[in-house]
């Protein structure tokens, strides 16, 4: 019975291009782990716990986080209402709309730092995540004591990135299983929009004719700017920084004019 079901998903992907968006401060304006943390009474952590993180250990920090907040009886309501209020960053709708009028050329995946509960809680409030095939993100859900439970999604070897998460890896195996699925045929492109340090190993992965979209002035722009300073012919892709999704547009607009 398996072999009619692989018929079934590889057939219908006619899209020739994928689109990858980080979450936090990318999709949504700020960083989630933030804005959830305003449910708090003081709406504030007290020092010991947030001088408790350590460098390439942030899923495990927020493991703890999670925690104190149930302690402090912070509902699931409450955390569930914190995300939904969340913005979107500016034109960040616009590009999604844009995309879903093209949705026949574009493919879309979340990879993030983020966690489950938050993204599907978001995307569903924006009326959005119907445009993505796939969330790649830390597994988190509810316990029975009403505790936010918060799992690393995977381990690596990357000595680049976080211990629970390396981008690059995902889009790796997310690109070689889509080829397998649909026949060996790749993607013509792919592009990465993103904003974090975290989001520069991913984009190490692209090739010429991919292109990564950093958002302006924050790290994962520097970091890109920086890299092509200082060695050169290492980052293949397209550099395109963003302030706004109607600039991802406008790029991506260019290149559907080049078919």
């Amino acid at each position: 019975m398996t072999a009619p079901t692989n018929q079934t998903r590889a057939a219908p992907r006619t899209q020739r291009f994928l689109v990858l968006f980080d979450f936090d401060e990318t999709i949504i304006s700020e960083s989630s782990d933030d804005a959830v943390v305003r449910a708090l009474p003081g709406q504030k952590l007290p020092d010991w716990l947030k001088n408790s993180y350590r460098e390439g250990h942030y899923n495990e920090h927020m493991q703890q986080v999670l925690a104190y907040m149930a302690e402090q009886g912070v509902s699931k309501d409450s955390i569930h209402s914190a995300v939904e209020k969340i913005p979107p960053t500016p034109g960040i709708l616009n590009l999604l709309q844009y995309l879903q009028s093209h949705h026949q050329d574009f493919e879309l995946v979340v990879v993030s730092d983020a966690n489950m509960y938050f993204i599907e809680t978001w995307l569903q409030r924006a009326g959005v995540r119907q445009l993505f095939r796939k969330v790649f993100t830390n597994p988190a859900s509810f316990d029975a004591s009403g505790r936010l439970v918060l799992l690393p999604f995977h381990s690596h070897s990357c000595s680049c990135c976080p211990d629970n998460m390396c981008k690059q890896v995902i889009l790796q195996e997310y690109l070689a299983s889509r080829q397998k699925e649909c026949g060996g045929t790749p993607f013509q492109r792919v592009f990465y929009i993103g904003d974090g340090a975290n989001d520069v190993c991913p984009s190490l992965a692209l090739g010429p004719r991919d292109t990564a979209f950093p958002r302006r002035d924050f790290p994962m722009h520097k970091l890109l700017v920086e890299m092509q300073h200082s060695k050169a012919g290492k980052f293949r892709a397209n550099i395109v920084p963003w302030t706004s999704g109607e600039n991802v547009v406008d790029c991506l607009k260019k290149i559907m004019e080049e078919r």
